[in-house]
């Protein structure tokens, strides 16, 4: 059983022996935009919805819980959660890992000299993107939150954290090294909570949870639906499990997930890659001791600028009609899209950035805003392989896509022909989920996971030409010009 903790949805997936799903059961998230830049999320729904999604799964194939080997979870990674532990309930919403609310916080520790000391210790850089500020906000500005903390009462994590202590009857408070990675907490070389850290944001270590490796022991699901308790033995942040559900296991293999971001991460091995080029080291899985490090590239909005096109700006009804959208506009008429809705990520980090369309004319219809707007993930896509391939010294030579948006035929070949290489898609596009069960079975043997599979079910080779590919880029980062340094008041 693998729960798929997203930032749209929750998702329960059973898979059988043979890595199949035979059973998926969704239930969409509710997002709040309290103000400009800021995201949140109801942690009492993120909990409800993975009950519901877990008791239809099993309904639906009529599963016993005593068929169950074990449960994974994969989860959306910084969306930090606070709860006073004697009530189980959430202090404040859960604040989505977009959100942008501690821009001018993170500016004051860049301004401090802390990037640097952050960087060494963590592999991260100084964004609201990551937890602790997050932390830090809502101890300063929720009524009683800092007094809980000072009583002992209060315990933080990312939403495995929440759902693992829900899932045991508030019994285990515990998160894997991947979630821990993304706190800007972590000492990724120590694999411990780094003191120095916890001092600089005035948290005391008891509000952690415990730090297990990805395959191991997270306690047992004892809730009234399952009349057996069933082990929890995977946990990853859900960019690492897609990584591990793509097998990507070698140094140099690339994996993007195009969902309501696209996260790109690269396999490098024992050792850590240090990034000069606005790309994060992270930790990308720990088996037993064994601890295997990626790099990361993130960009903040992907298939949500296609979600934007049909929610708000009303000029198609589903997301899958733009890909014969884009196919019939030809080409984008000169038009870019930049959808830098909560600033700019990697290789940028420009929390001040914000979306612009450019290149607009007299002949620039809904059809080109489309394709621009499908391009605009493609080329984001492609400025993080170019900082990839200087960082790690690896050419990277083909490209595994997975997530939602991988099912548009459109934008994989269009990556394929911006980044000159060929993109894969595996047969099963639920590699995040699929990577959770594979963290559980590993562990209790009811996976070999050194047993790859390999089901790519199409592979999109480059069809451009150097000349027109380079055009296309150049145009591309005028845009992206443009978009940077917009709601900056300087």
């Amino acid at each position: 059983m693998s729960i798929d903790a997203g930032t749209t949805s929750v998702r329960c997936i059973l898979f059988d022996k043979d890595r199949r799903p035979v059973s998926i059961a969704k239930r969409e998230l509710s997002i709040f935009y309290p103000e400009d830049g800021w995201v949140e999320q109801d942690p009492d729904e993120i909990w409800s919805f993975t009950m519901g999604a877990i008791t239809e799964a099993l309904t639906q194939v009529g599963a016993k819980p005593e068929e169950i080997d074990s449960i994974g979870i994969a989860n959306q990674r910084e969306t930090t959660i606070l709860w006073d532990v004697e009530t189980g309930k959430p202090v404040y919403r859960a604040i989505v890992w977009q959100c942008r609310r501690t821009a001018d916080y993170c500016s004051r520790l860049r301004d401090q000299g802390y990037v640097e000391i952050i960087r060494a210790k963590t592999g991260l850089v100084v964004d609201p993107y990551f937890c602790a500020t997050k932390i830090r906000w809502i101890l300063d500005n929720v009524p009683g939150a800092s007094d809980l903390a000072k009583m002992g009462r209060l315990r933080l994590g990312t939403v495995d954290s929440w759902l693992i202590w829900q899932l045991t009857g508030g019994k285990v408070h515990a998160t894997d090294c991947t979630n821990a990675s993304r706190t800007m907490l972590y000492n990724i070389h120590s694999l411990q909570w780094d003191k120095e850290l916890l001092e600089l944001f005035g948290l005391e270590e008891s509000m952690l949870p415990q730090v297990l490796p990805s395959s191991g022991e997270f306690g047992v699901a004892d809730i009234w639906q399952l009349s057996r308790q069933i082990p929890i033995c995977g946990v990853a942040g859900d960019q690492q499990a897609a990584l591990f559900g793509e097998e990507c296991f070698n140094p140099g293999d690339v994996k993007n997930t195009y969902g309501t971001g696209g996260f790109l991460l690269m396999n490098t091995g024992d050792a850590p890659v240090e990034s000069a080029n606005g790309l994060i080291t992270t930790i990308a899985w720990q088996i037993g001791d064994k601890v295997c490090y990626c790099l990361e590239g993130s960009v903040f909005v992907a298939g949500a600028a296609v979600k934007w096109l049909r929610d708000k700006v009303g000029i198609i009804d589903n997301t899958a009609e733009t890909e014969n959208i884009a196919l019939e506009a030809g080409n984008n008429g000169g038009c870019y899209m930049v959808p830098a809705f909560t600033g700019l990520g990697a290789p940028y980090w420009d929390p001040s950035a914000r979306g612009v369309i450019v290149g607009l004319t007299g002949d620039t219809d809904a059809c080109h805003i489309v394709r621009a707007t499908l391009e605009s993930l493609a080329y984001q896509v492609q400025d993080v392989i170019g900082a990839m391939e200087t960082d790690s010294g690896y050419s990277i030579t083909s490209l595994k896509a997975d997530g939602g948006a991988a099912s548009n035929k459109f934008l994989m070949q269009f990556q394929a022909d911006i980044s000159n290489v060929p993109v894969r898609k595996p047969g099963c596009l639920e590699t995040t989920a699929l990577g959770a069960a594979m963290f559980a079975g590993c562990f209790t043997g009811f996976y070999d996971v050194t047993r790859c599979m390999d089901d790519s079910e199409m592979v999109f080779e480059p069809s451009i030409q150097q000349q027109e590919r380079q055009e296309l880029l150049n145009n591309w980062h005028k845009a992206v010009q443009r978009a940077k340094n917009w709601s900056n008041n300087n």
